[in-house]
């Protein structure tokens, strides 16, 4: 049995719809299973209810030999009570029943020089850490940043044809796609031979700057666009302005500040270690449809 928690979001959606596709037993936990088609709901098991509920997760753990986990996006909270308090009752229901493997949805830092002062990247380290005191086969499927964050402002490029972060222009950066950490997810959910305990780095194909964001932008829309850098002052007022709490918007700063600093460009990029989608390739199926119009 595979248990996949936040089975709506953007990476547990595409794990569900390869993985409906195979004989393996699923079991998704999600809050609303309204939210899945009829042909889903009939394939699997539905648990309605949080995967940080600790009725919730005991029941959705039961017999299972694998687990999907990814914690939501962080919002009100702390960053602890978001990765590492939400985390505890899976934690608790992980050796409850024994599960044997399991895999994390995480970021890129582990072990750097950064790990213990990168915002939302050092909780997602400290939630593994609680995930791998179970004992389980444990992997942290670790990611830089996605492609899908460039992408969350075209309407700001069809409007004003800029985007906008704080990270200089003109840093090399790792990108992923979404597409990319759940076809990684589904191989190592597929998969009950692993053991041990490791971070599994997901990589795009190349490194690029946000100008050289823009410019792919540019060329695969026909609409100019361009990079333009803001203070970390401007980035975190943007969080506060959202609702999120200060210690989310504090731990968004922190985190940019160590990616613009380098904590991404440690691993090392391997052909196992690499996704299929480049960048060009997203923006053609994610930007062009959007900014092309």
């Amino acid at each position: 049995m595979i248990v996949i928690t936040a089975p709506t979001s953007q990476i547990g959606s595409k794990v569900v719809d390869a993985l409906v596709k195979t004989d393996e037993p699923l079991r998704l936990i999600v809050r609303d299973a309204t939210r899945f088609g009829s042909a889903v709901r009939e394939r699997v098991e539905i648990i309605e209810g949080s995967h940080g509920d600790a009725s919730v997760v005991d029941r959705g753990f039961e017999g299972a030999d694998a687990v999907f986990w990814l914690a939501p996006p962080p919002w009100k909270q702390t960053l602890k009570q978001a990765y590492v308090d939400f985390s505890g009752p899976a934690a608790t229901a992980i050796r409850r029943h024994n599960v044997a493997r399991v895999l994390s949805i995480t970021a890129l830092g582990r072990g750097t020089a950064w790990q213990d002062r990168a915002g939302a990247v050092t909780a997602s380290i400290e939630m593994d850490n609680l995930l791998m005191e179970t004992g389980a086969a444990f992997r942290a499927l670790a990611m830089p940043s996605f492609m899908e964050n460039t992408a969350r402002q075209a309407a700001v490029m069809k409007d004003k044809g800029m985007f906008f972060g704080p990270i200089r222009g003109d840093q090399k950066l790792r990108f992923t796609a979404t597409s990319d950490m759940a076809a990684a997810a589904v191989r190592f959910l597929s998969d009950p031979s692993w053991t041990g305990q490791k971070e599994a780095p997901v990589l795009g194909p190349e490194d690029l700057s946000f100008d050289d964001q823009a410019a792919i932008i540019s060329e695969v829309t026909g609409r100019p666009v361009r990079y333009q850098q803001i203070s970390y002052e401007q980035f975190k007022q943007q969080f506060l302005d959202r609702g999120t709490s200060e210690s989310v918007a504090q731990g968004y700063v922190d985190m940019y500040r160590a990616k613009d600093e380098g904590i991404d460009n440690v691993a090392e990029r391997t052909a196992k270690n690499t996704g299929s989608t480049s960048f060009r390739a997203f923006c053609e199926r994610n930007l062009r449809p959007i900014l092309a119009a």
